[in-house]
């Protein structure tokens, strides 16, 4: 069959896009599925054996079972835990959305499906003209939009799916992540954004002390998302 791909967004950042991601990863490989992970852009690194390392690609690289090289899985890693734009400038990188696709091109021939992880929100810069739905839209995916459950959460997500819709891309689904574990109400502001949000709830996360991408993997229906990514809009 042909590999299928998906591009997985967020509300914000540091509310789970990793965890979600990767918790995909593992679901996709249950269910007998070749599952390889790309995060195109990642900003804050360290070195280690003369290799730069990000936490958040580990984790990916750890929950897949189809391994990428490392310039196919971030074909963009800066150093600096900062906006990807500035520190890309404070480099000297220039990230270039045609590398990026390319990339995707090659990885969909490694696997069955392939995990694309954004950065940061849906409309985080690139440069001066270009943001990550500017990324979404050239590589053309369905978007997985995580929502980080805590106050203000029905707003970002609604304003994020209608930018989603803007650029012509379909919304596979979402993901309700429970971010905050003091959240007053979390059931109902779950139940407004479904009854709002024109795309299947996959899952929702519990609060987890640590990431646990195969406990995530549990709260997540794949069967549900696979369909979707199989219809056409």
């Amino acid at each position: 069959m042909n590999a299928l791909s998906l591009f997985v967004a967020g509300t914000d950042t540091e509310i789970g896009k990793t965890l979600v991601s990767a918790g995909l990863l593992h679901g996709f490989a249950r269910a007998g599925l070749r599952a390889a992970a790309m995060k195109p852009i990642a900003s804050g690194a360290v070195e280690r054996d003369g290799v730069l390392h990000n936490e958040d690609a580990d984790q990916l690289d750890a929950a897949a079972n189809v391994a990428l090289p490392n310039e196919i899985r971030t074909p963009f890693m800066m150093r600096e835990p900062i906006a990807p734009h500035i520190a890309a400038a404070r480099e000297g990188i220039a990230l270039d959305i045609a590398r990026i696709v390319e990339a995707h091109r090659f990885a969909v021939t490694q696997a069955d499906i392939v995990v694309v992880e954004g950065v940061g929100g849906f409309r985080v810069p690139l440069d001066d003209a270009h943001d990550t739905a500017d990324l979404a839209l050239a590589l053309n995916l369905p978007v997985v939009l995580v929502v980080g459950m805590r106050l203000g959460c029905i707003s970002h997500a609604l304003l994020t799916v209608e930018a989603i819709a803007s650029r012509g891309l379909k919304l596979a689904g979402w993901v309700a992540n429970r971010v905050d574990p003091a959240m007053l109400y979390p059931d109902e502001n779950i139940a407004t954004l479904k009854q709002r949000i024109k795309a299947p709830l996959i899952g929702v996360i519990p609060h987890l002390p640590s990431p646990d991408a195969s406990r995530a993997a549990d709260s997540l229906d794949i069967d549900v998302l696979t369909d979707s990514l199989h219809q056409k809009d």
